[in-house]
C-alpha cells in the first residue's frame, strides 16, 4: 500500500473510532501527497460533519465533486449535510438527482432514493416523498440498514404495517441498530404492545448512550447555561410557567419514566406540576425542567442550533401541558 492510501485508510479507521482530530490530520497528510485528491476532500468533509461544522463539510464535499464530477459518495454525503444540519432541502434534492444519474446498481439507487426521501420529508412534500418510496428496488435487503431505512420511510408515509416487517428484520439482523430499536418501539406502541415497546425503547436508549455525545457538543455546565438562556428567551406568556423552575441537564430520560410512556428521544420534560390560583401570576407552575442533552444535540446537528431546539421543545411542552389544558377547562366551564 502506498503512503497516500495508508493515510486515507488510517483516516477512515480513526473516524470509526470517533477520533475526528486524528482523522483530519490523516486527511491533510494525504492532501500534502496529492493536493488534487477528491477522496481526501471527501474525508475532510465527513470529519467536518462529525464535528458539527456543516458549512465546512459542504465546502469540502464540493471540492471533491469539482475534482471528480462522478463522485457518487461525496454527492450523497453533501446531500445528507444539506438536509441536516443546514436544512437546504432543495440543494439536497439537486445532489440526490445528480447521484441518481450516476447510480448503476440497486444499492446505489436505494441509497440515493432514501436520502431524497429524507429531503422531501424535511421539505414537507409528502406526496413526492411517497412517490420516491415506490421507486425503491424491491427486497429482500441483505443490508440491515437498508431494511430499516426503507421500513422507516413506509412508517413516515403512514404505512406502519409495511414498515413493521422491514424494521423487525433490521433489528433482528443488527441488534445494535439504535434507530431500528426506536422505531420498533414506536410500532409496538401503536399496536398496543406496551411491554414490547418499552423493551425496544430501553434497548434504543442503551445503544444511544453507548454511542455518546458528538465531539462538538458542549459540556454539562455550558449546556445548562444554554438551557437557561433558552428559558429566558421564551415568550413571556410561556415563560411564566417555567420561569422559576430548577433546570437539570442529563443525557437521556431514565428507564423508569420510559416505562411510564415517556419517549426515549424526548428533548425536555416538565416535572413537579401544580396549579395555583390563576390570579397569583408569580407562582411557578412547574418546579423542574429536565433537558436531555444527547437527544437535543442529535436534532440540533451543530452547536449554534442547540438553544433554538431547546426553546422550540419548551414551547411545545408548555403549550401542550398548560395552555391546551386551560383552553379545555374554559371550554368545559362554558358548556356547564
Amino acid at each position: 500500500m502506498d503512503q497516500f492510501s495508508a493515510h486515507l485508510d488510517r483516516g477512515w479507521e480513526l473516524v470509526q473510532r470517533g477520533d475526528t482530530r486524528g482523522a483530519e490530520a490523516s486527511a491533510r497528510r494525504a492532501l500534502e501527497l496529492d493536493p488534487g485528491s477528491p477522496e481526501a476532500h471527501n474525508l475532510l468533509g465527513f470529519v467536518a460533519a462529525l464535528e458539527g461544522d456543516g458549512e465546512q463539510a459542504i465546502e469540502s464535499y464540493k471540492q471533491a465533486i469539482a475534482l471528480d464530477d462522478t463522485y457518487f459518495e461525496a454527492m450523497l454525503n453533501a446531500a445528507e449535510v444539506f438536509i441536516h444540519p443546514i436544512g437546504d432541502f432543495d440543494q439536497a434534492l439537486q445532489m440526490c438527482d445528480q447521484a441518481l444519474d450516476l447510480a448503476e446498481v440497486d444499492e446505489e439507487i436505494i441509497d440515493a432514493l432514501l436520502i431524497k426521501f429524507d429531503a422531501l420529508l424535511g421539505k414537507g412534500d409528502m406526496d413526492e416523498a411517497g412517490k420516491v418510496v415506490t421507486r425503491i428496488p424491491k427486497g429482500p435487503y441483505d443490508n440491515p440498514n437498508h431494511a430499516f431505512l426503507i421500513g422507516r420511510a413506509y412508517y413516515e408515509i403512514g404505512q406502519p404495517d409495511r414498515a413493521a416487517a422491514l424494521i423487525e428484520d433490521a433489528a433482528k439482523k443488527d441488534g445494535r441498530h439504535a434507530e431500528a430499536q426506536y422505531y420498533l418501539g414506536l410500532i409496538r406502541d401503536e399496536r398496543g404492545d406496551y411491554r414490547g415497546a418499552t423493551e425496544a425503547f430501553i434497548r434504543s436508549r442503551e445503544l444511544d448512550m453507548e454511542m455518546g455525545m458528538p465531539p462538538w457538543a458542549p459540556g454539562r455546565d455550558a449546556f445548562l447555561a444554554v438551557a437557561q438562556s433558552a428559558v429566558k428567551g421564551l415568550n413571556p406568556v410561556l415563560r411564566r410557567y417555567v420561569a422559576d423552575a430548577d433546570i437539570f441537564v442529563t443525557e437521556v430520560p431514565g428507564i423508569e419514566i420510559l416505562a411510564e410512556g415517556v419517549d426515549p428521544r424526548a428533548l425536555v420534560l416538565l416535572d413537579g406540576l401544580f396549579h395555583p390560583e390563576r390570579e397569583d401570576g408569580d407562582m411557578r407552575l412547574c418546579q423542574r425542567v429536565f433537558v436531555y442533552a444527547m437527544n437535543v444535540v442529535r436534532l440540533a446537528g451543530d452547536i449554534d442550533a442547540i438553544e433554538q431546539e431547546i426553546a422550540l421543545a419548551l414551547e411545545r411542552e408548555i403549550s401542550a401541558t398548560f395552555l391546551e389544558a386551560e383552553q379545555a377547562e374554559r371550554g368545559d366551564h362554558e358548556l356547564n
